[in-house]
């Protein structure tokens, strides 16, 4: 498989679906990308893979948009939405129909999978019979999907910069199909035609996406285009070694503001879950830049350590600007429904330069002890 040169013109990617919160293993998929483009001197993009009209006024785009904004992650252009490529995906599938890398395959739903049991009775993948067969006009007139004409011997390789080589048997991998009966583009030819397009040179994103490189370059293969480099992150683990995940308790980017984190310090944090480096563990962006590099990412899942995480934006808020972080103690005060008269507030611009070196790890820890002081105020 052809793939692109390191590291000349790196552009990278952040591609989430609009589901749900934002959580930190997100995130740091976001920052990872974000550190590795400005450590190269690239680009980094943000794509929205929806897959229908959501477009940037629903809850969960704009949950995405907040969260980057407020961790200081701007993309260097505006946001790419997948459905709005809709018709691209298509002819790209036309383009493969007529190049003989794909074909329109009749089976129903029940004929697939009987031919899938059937297949792997016999020790192979899925191949239809429509791979090879000309149509008639009653098939003509019926639904249909489109497959890949995968290769039919040899093996699939992936050289992943993190995991290592992956590869896969091409008999064990089934004709997969890039167009569903309704037309629409499934998600790896969707995500092999957008990556494509927008000059994506490395692939960064979660270990689960690990398979999906071995069909994605078999997409790469057939348009005879050259496939980025790929590196897929391992999880993030809780105290239990517990994966985290969307499903299972992993913190959102809101969550972790609400409680009093500074972005600043989840940055640092979220940049050690999976990497380090020899300059310690308290770094400036612009260091995390300097020093970042796909290379040095661990294999092993990271785990999220909440004490860790308290002592590092204790070390934030402790060099924080003093009239910045008056200004968010107030607005945490205010989330607790405490509203200041005119000479708290001004109180309040004087106790915390005083109480910012006190121990307090949290935001939520330096308004309870403003609150306490602003009484007699």
């Amino acid at each position: 498989m052809s793939q692109r040169p390191v590291p000349f013109g790196v552009v990278t990617r952040f591609a989430p679906s609009p589901i749900g919160s934002m959580d930190i293993v997100t995130a740091r998929t976001a920052l990872f990308n974000y550190l590795f483009a400005r450590h190269c001197g690239g680009r980094f993009l943000l794509r929205i893979e929806d897959k229908g009209p959501e477009g940037p006024e629903t809850a969960s785009v704009r949950t995405i948009f907040e969260g980057l904004s407020w961790l200081g992650i701007e993309p260097d252009e505006s946001p790419t939405f997948q459905s709005a490529r809709a018709d691209r995906h298509r002819k790209a599938v036309e383009d493969l129909l007529a190049s003989g890398g794909a074909y329109r395959c009749w089976m129903t739903p029940d004929e697939t999978a009987t031919a899938r049991l059937d297949a792997h009775a016999a020790g192979h993948a899925l191949r239809s019979p429509w791979r090879d067969r000309t149509p008639g006009p009653k098939a003509e007139a019926m639904p249909y999907v489109v497959r890949l004409k995968s290769p039919l011997t040899g093996t699939t390789v992936v050289e992943d910069h993190i995991q290592g080589r992956v590869s896969l048997q091409n008999r064990d991998l089934e004709d997969q199909v890039l167009l569903r009966s309704d037309g629409v583009s499934t998600y790896n030819l969707a995500v092999v035609v957008d990556d494509h397009d927008m000059g994506i040179t490395h692939v960064i994103r979660g270990e689960d996406h690990l398979s999906n490189a071995v069909r994605q370059s078999l997409i790469y293969q057939a348009f005879g285009w050259e496939a980025p480099l790929f590196a897929h992150l391992p999880g993030i683990h809780d105290a239990d070694g517990i994966k985290l995940s969307k499903r299972h308790r992993a913190p959102t980017v809101g969550e972790l503001a609400r409680l009093g984190y500074l972005p600043e310090a989840l940055r640092n944090y979220l940049t050690q879950l999976g990497w380090s480096h020899a300059g310690g563990e308290i770094f400036s962006d612009a260091e995390a830049i300097k020093w970042f590099d796909i290379a040095d990412i661990d294999r092993a899942p990271g785990q999220l350590d909440i004490e860790k995480l308290n002592l590092i934006n204790g070390h934030y808020l402790r060099q924080a600007d003093d009239d910045r972080l008056a200004a968010l103690v107030a607005e945490t005060l205010a989330g607790r429904g405490q509203i200041l008269t005119e000479g708290q507030r001004a109180a309040l611009w004087t106790i915390v330069p005083a109480l910012k070196d006190k121990g307090a790890m949290t935001l939520l820890d330096l308004a309870g002890q403003a609150a306490v002081l602003l009484e007699n105020a």
